[in-house]
């Protein structure tokens, strides 16, 4: 029996009623061609059969002793194949469900039969070559690597598995090599590919547009393939590359809940297949519309990175689990686990209309009110095509000498000396780029019209009046790297906000969204190296590329456009269900708000942006009262105070804003000695009984709340009353509390 194990090293965060195994049983055991993944809370199980073939035996809970899984053999029309839980399946042998690989030989057949002819096992995690992946030392995860082959062609197979000992997750991608003498191509490459049993089975996606991303959905899985995907070349809008696969008595808190995400950026593709005998296949990987891959005689491909996760609490606890991976082992930014400044956005108010002179003035009125960045957004550079509207400048990375005549530099040390109010030292600066993007009115595009997507003579679609560079080209990242590393280099700039405004239109080829992405990692994987102090944020038109891939490099994204608070409660809850808090940027704006017009109190605005990572305003500071200014000032100091619960603590969904007008979140730091609660009351409502808030996350200990002490067996099984406003009073709609919970 061959057996790998670590002892956990990384926060696990509050403890789980999931049964822990001990520290010796944690990592990878073999036995007679019977692999068994070992986590704190689960197992993940499969075995070589007689043929050769890989079958999934169990994922779930700890289960020592489980004997493998047996199909019953076949009686239909199908092969064993279309009974059997394959663990990498293909097409063309007898499974007529939707296959994880498909690869077309250069005889124009598309079958493979790909067997076990061995495996390693790795302490800790290697790299993927040219993709973002998970990462962690030899205590914390082990990799099992399968070798498979297909004996005909001489395509061969690895299949990388890694399990990380204390968050019952496991990361899985494959390598198809071309060892035999003639090109084949890759048609299908799902990273993650698992057969569940029978049974009432939901599935649970994130979908949305811009400005109404990430919203929460919840089906049954029917007999048939449902699923969805993006095809826009990134992760999207439209669809996240996340799916949660849960039985459907299963809760918020109870129950046994598996998450399955794709650390990828563009197109992608999830698929849930109920067959008529009645198993469930769920996959996730790469969109078949922008593959077709080209392999050649000695080369090599690398699908990007799945990651699958357990919980038997729920989709709560299958979020928390995704969170304390994703903080621990897949962001890998210095700022991951470290508070983030309060800043404020010019954007709003200003626009493209600015001076230095105006810029200068509402930085020092961003340092008055306590706030310690201060963010310069579009508009600032171009020189023969000035961006001064959205038509022209992009791609032209060079200070407009007309907005800032004394250079960038200078006008950042001009910020750089303000001191910010309550002794929080000097202002910080920031900027905004899109350096993904060309406007045909620049300078770029004048010398370079063929770095665009494009397809031979065909119109090239402009969106917001831009073109996408062909990032899989070479020379296109070099441009980048240069021109975006001589603009952080010239100043002190420790922040950047790195937007994205459109999809992909007229890709030359199939396989060229994929070659982009691996052009736009190597472009972030180089500046992120070579600037490791500065705070990235990732925006697309607010979440249209919210993904494990961008977090990889950038601790956090911008989750929205849309910043009515309302519309962010569903927005922000949704993001939550499969990315980290700390990830989320949300700001406050202006009331009424750009996109819906709506009038919230400047408190619940701000409330609701508490619940993400990086906080900040977008409001014209020069129209504010001294009352509003005071207001803001008392709110940057409890962002202050709430951000490291943020940052690192557990978050509990006590109530969703789907199903509740009194959603709330808490904030559990990992050691249960303190919390916080942010409550709210999304409409006014006469003579009913708001209910009570169970909380979770906490011991049996004592703990004060507004001066109160509360048992947690109390807080936890009773609940928190909350008194709101009455009805008759103004602004009874739109209340909001923060509430401090620390152990006594």
């Amino acid at each position: 029996m061959t057996t790998i194990n670590g002892n956990a090293s990384a926060n696990t965060g509050a403890s789980s009623s999931t049964t822990s195994v001990p520290s010796a049983d944690l990592g990878i055991h073999v036995r007679d061609k019977q692999f068994a993944l070992t986590s704190r809370g689960a197992d993940y199980r499969f075995h070589v059969d007689s043929d050769g073939e890989l079958v999934h035996d169990y994922f779930g809970a700890h289960a020592p002793g489980l004997a493998p899984w047996e199909s019953r053999g076949a009686n239909g029309w199908g092969h064993k194949q279309v009974d059997e839980r394959r663990e990498f399946p293909d097409h063309g042998r007898g499974d007529f469900r939707l296959p994880a690989v498909h690869v077309r030989h250069s005889t124009g057949s598309t079958v493979s039969f790909f067997e076990y002819v061995g495996h390693d096992i790795v302490p800790g995690k290697p790299k993927l070559p040219g993709l973002p992946a998970t990462f962690g030392t030899p205590e914390d995860v082990t990799t099992l690597v399968v070798h498979l082959e297909d004996h005909r062609s001489g395509v061969k197979a690895d299949l990388n598995y890694s399990v990380f000992h204390q968050h019952n997750a496991i990361a899985r991608s494959f390598t198809l090599t071309n060892n035999g003498s003639s090109s084949v191509e890759i048609q299908r490459a799902a990273s993650f590919s698992i057969d569940f049993g029978s049974g009432d089975w939901d599935m649970v996606s994130l979908s949305g547009e811009w400005c109404r991303e990430a919203q929460e959905t919840r089906r049954k899985v029917q007999i048939g393939t449902q699923g969805f995907q993006s095809s826009t070349g990134y992760s999207s809008h439209y669809f996240n590359p996340f799916v949660a696969l849960l039985p459907s008595t299963t809760t918020e808190t109870h129950g046994p809940a598996y998450g399955i995400s794709l650390v990828y950026s563009g197109s992608f593709s999830v698929d849930v297949e109920r067959h008529a005998f009645n198993l469930v296949r769920a996959s996730i990987g790469l969109n078949p519309l922008h593959l077709s891959w080209p392999l050649a005689p000695g080369q090599s491909f690398t699908t990007p990175e799945a990651v699958a996760v357990y919980s038997s609490e729920g989709l709560g606890g299958m979020s928390r689990n995704l969170h304390r991976l994703y903080r621990n082992h897949l962001s890998r930014s210095p700022w991951t686990l470290r508070e983030r400044p309060v800043l404020l956005n010019s954007w709003e108010g200003m626009y493209f209309n600015f001076t230095a002179e105006m810029l200068y003035k509402r930085a020092r009125d961003a340092a008055e009110l306590g706030v310690s960045l201060f963010v310069l957004d579009d508009g600032w550079f171009g020189d023969k095509h000035p961006r001064v509207h959205d038509n022209a400048g992009l791609g032209d990375w060079v200070v407009n000498p007309k907005r800032l005549p004394s250079g960038l530099d200078a006008f950042v040390k001009t910020v750089n000396a303000i001191e910010v109010k309550g002794g929080r030292g000097p202002l910080k600066f920031g900027i905004w780029v899109e350096p993904e993007m060309v406007n045909p009115s620049s300078e770029l595009y004048e010398a370079h019209p063929d770095w665009v997507l494009h397809s031979g003579t065909h119109k090239r679609t402009e969106m917001r009046q831009q073109l996408v560079l062909d990032l899989s080209k070479r020379e296109v990242q070099d441009y980048i790297i240069d021109a975006i590393g001589k603009i952080l280099s010239c100043a002190n700039i420790e922040y950047v906000k790195w937007d994205n405004n459109r999809g992909m239109h007229e890709v030359p080829s199939p396989t060229t969204p994929h070659s982009y992405m691996l052009g736009l990692y190597r472009i972030l994987d180089s500046l992120t190296t070579s600037f490791p102090k500065i705070l990235f944020e990732g925006c697309a038109s607010g979440g249209g590329r919210f993904d494990p891939g961008i977090l990889c490099y950038w601790p956090q994204s911008w989750t929205s456009d849309d910043t009515d608070a309302v519309e962010r409660l569903h927005i922000q809850f949704g993001t939550s269900l499969a990315y980290p808090p700390s990830s989320m940027g949300c700001h406050v704006s202006a009331a009424p708000g750009e996109q819906v017009g709506r009038t919230t109190p400047l408190l619940f605005r701000a409330h609701v942006a508490l619940m993400g990572g990086s906080f900040g305003f977008e409001l014209e500071t020069e129209k504010m009262s001294p009352e509003e200014r005071g207001q803001v000032t008392e709110i940057v100091a409890l962002a202050e105070k709430v951000n490291p619960y943020v940052i690192d603590g557990d978050l509990y969904r006590l109530a969703l804003p789907d199903e509740s007008n009194w959603p709330a979140a808490l904030y559990v730091k990992p050691d249960g000695s303190s919390a916080v609660l942010l409550a709210f009351q999304v409409y006014a409502r006469i003579r009913i009984d708001t209910p009570l808030l169970r909380l979770q996350g906490l011991d049996h200990s004592v703990y004060e709340i507004d001066g109160v002490h509360y048992s947690g067996a109390v807080l936890a099984h009773v609940g928190l009353k909350l008194d709101w406003k009455p009805v008759h009073l103004p602004a009874a709609d739109h209340q909001s509390k923060v509430l401090f919970i620390n152990r006594v």
